[in-house]
């Protein structure tokens, strides 16, 4: 992927929990023009301590969905983007980024540790 492909793909992940929970409260609540989401406190941190994000790197598509498995295995949140391949990949929809959490360190450590960062 191009570098701008590479950060616009893990922003969208690193904010698809939030979005998410934006999009279905909206859907609940389709008739009044405030709505509430609820957060975990770990995400309620997050958000308020600066949204820190670790980026690292895997080598394939495949090995991506790999760490996004094991992190939902793990009982972690995760986010898998899927491109529509539009504007790269030959027009083949492909798996490009994945959040997971937002959780504590360790938690997410013990599944991405041995990743080496971008």
């Amino acid at each position: 992927m191009r570098r701008g492909k590479e950060i616009a793909q893990g922003s969208h992940a690193s904010m698809a929990f939030l979005v998410e929970q934006l999009r279905r409260a909206r859907f609940d609540e389709s008739h009044q023009q405030e709505f509430q989401i609820k957060l975990t406190s770990v995400e309620k941190t997050w958000l308020g301590s600066g949204m820190a994000k670790v980026c690292l790197r895997v080598n394939s598509e495949e090995e991506l969905l790999q760490y996004h498995q094991q992190a939902l295995e793990a009982g972690l949140t995760s986010h898998l983007i899927l491109d529509s391949g539009r504007t790269e990949f030959k027009g083949q929809p492909t798996h490009t980024a994945c959040a997971i959490g937002p959780d504590e360190s360790q938690k997410l450590d013990a599944i991405t540790g041995k990743l080496v960062p971008y």
